[in-house]
């Protein structure tokens, strides 16, 4: 808003200024006696719109830039720095609106997009299954914020162990601003007490849906908030897939007599199988993978910066370039200036879906790399996570992203805007290529990190032992002399 109002007055700063020099010009020409006198009242004009101009120019830039720098944050467990413009107060609408019922509704918006969703309901092995692999990986999620002290024993972990991850430099704490920084640092200077940041980590329990879609083989997180605010929607697709991977064992029924057997009156035989470790590993990874998408809340960042920031960006590029241009534009009428503005909105999309995948793709190596570190708290090997993606392939019924745009996604990854933000970022291999080798840079990364904590702690106890051994002995104790009563 301030940028509109304040190009506003650009044209008119320019025409000015010009209209200005063309009288100083015609004035030198006709031998003006007062010409000098003309020439710097004149000038001091245009410099004073000079200096107007540029205020006009920069001060939108500078007010802009200067609340990205105060949007700025590190993403809790991999550091990396995001903008976020949204205020607490407006974090906390959102959740208030996904809180209990609400996510389930939306949910069942994007669902039914594609139809009325088939929700697969509660008495359902499946879903138990789901949910108790969900509820075993959300049990660890405080450790992120501890792991030094949960987990001193991460350095002796043997090539037998499951591997434990190295404590991370950024712990999942709460996410302070650089507003809030500086709020905290006037309250301090004030010697009055700072109040606590007001973006708490929205945590467990998570909401669950298993929808009846044997086509699509995969899950999508969506939300944020305590509350069930976010949760985690799986199709049976993906189910299926994984049990008819691995041969499973059905559940055996009580032994119970001939006659009742034949009168209907034992127990019935269950009917499902029971997963295998290698099954719950299987569901493990996805759901972890989906689980780190809610515990770095990317539904928030997406939100931010597919709504705020890049249009905010493109909308200023545009009305500059509209008030550059209206000098040399205005003799046309509005007509000019009308294309130029469907020209933005034709470029703010396409730069919208460049900017969407660009972002998808760095959020889902970020969740890759926290998930397996949610799946080694959790006791399972994060090993088999390579395993896993390794298996799997970039198809239509396997794609990143949510129900609705399944189909569509896989299509535009093969539009010369992905094409595009392949290039920019030097990407030309699959998906799941990029994300099986950042997973095993990630676990190289644990084993460096394992060695080197190890030989520092040799070389600390080496220290201590030879500081032992130079120290000279301590003086034996001095023996008790005698008492007056004994010797006599």
């Amino acid at each position: 808003m301030v940028a509109r109002v304040g190009l506003t007055f650009v044209p008119l700063i320019l025409m000015k200024n010009m209209r200005s020099r063309r009288k100083l010009q015609a004035s030198e020409k006709a031998g003006d006696p007062d010409f000098e006198e003309k020439k710097a009242r004149v000038e001091s004009s245009i410099r004073a719109r000079t200096i107007l101009f540029h205020v006009l120019i920069f001060t939108p830039l500078a007010i802009y830039w200067l609340t990205i720098m105060a949007s700025l944050e590190r993403t809790p467990l991999t550091g990396r720095w995001r903008v976020i413009l949204l205020s607490p107060e407006e974090e906390e609408d959102i959740a208030a609106q996904l809180k209990g019922s609400g996510w389930y509704r939306a949910v069942g918006e994007i669902l039914s997009v594609e139809g009325p969703p088939r929700i697969i309901p509660p008495s359902d092995w499946r879903l138990a299954w789901v949910r108790d692999t969900l509820r075993r990986l959300e049990a660890v999620i405080p450790t992120l914020a501890k792991e030094e002290e949960a987990c001193p024993q991460w350095i002796d972990c043997g090539k037998d162990d499951i591997p434990l991850p190295p404590p991370a430099e950024y712990p999942l704490r709460p996410r302070p601003r650089g507003s809030e920084v500086l709020h905290r640092f006037a309250e301090e200077s004030c010697l009055r007490a700072a109040p606590p940041a007001p973006h708490a980590i929205a945590g467990p329990p998570y909401s669950l849906l298993l929808v009846d879609r044997p086509d699509s083989s995969n899950a999508f997180s969506y939300g944020f908030g305590p509350d069930g605010g976010g949760g985690i929607v799986v199709f049976s697709g993906f189910i299926d897939e994984v049990l008819a991977k691995h041969p499973s064992t059905h559940v055996e029924a009580p032994p119970h007599s001939f006659w009742s057997g034949l009168f209907g009156l034992g127990p019935p035989r269950p009917l499902h199988p029971i997963p295998t470790p290698e099954q719950t590993a299987e569901l493990a990874t996805l759901l972890s993978h989906e689980l780190a998408h809610l515990v770095l809340s990317h539904h928030i960042e997406t939100l931010s910066s597919g709504s705020i920031v890049w249009p905010s960006v493109v909308s200023i590029v545009t009305d500059a370039l509209r008030a550059f241009l209206f000098p040399m534009t205005m003799l046309f009428g509005p007509f000019i200036n009308d294309a130029l503005a469907g020209m933005w909105k034709t470029g703010a999309g396409e730069f919208s879906m460049l900017h969407e995948y660009c972002t998808s793709q760095k959020q889902e190596t970020e969740a890759d790399v926290v998930s397996v570190r949610l799946l080694a708290h959790a006791g399972f090997d994060p090993r088999y996570a390579v395993r896993f993606w390794e298996s799997r392939t970039d198809t239509p019924q396997t794609a990143e992203c949510s129900p609705a745009r399944a189909e569509a996604e896989a299509v535009h990854n093969t539009s010369a805007t992905a094409n595009i933000a392949r290039r920019l970022r030097g990407e030309t291999h699959p998906v799941h290529e990029m994300r099986v080798s950042t997973l095993r840079a990630e676990l190289e990364r644990w084993e460096q990190r394992r060695a080197a904590a190890r030989a520092e702690r040799d070389r600390l106890r080496a220290k201590e032992h030879a500081a032992a051994a130079a120290s000279p002995p301590p003086p034996p104790p001095p023996s008790p002399s005698p008492s007056p009563s004994s010797s006599a």
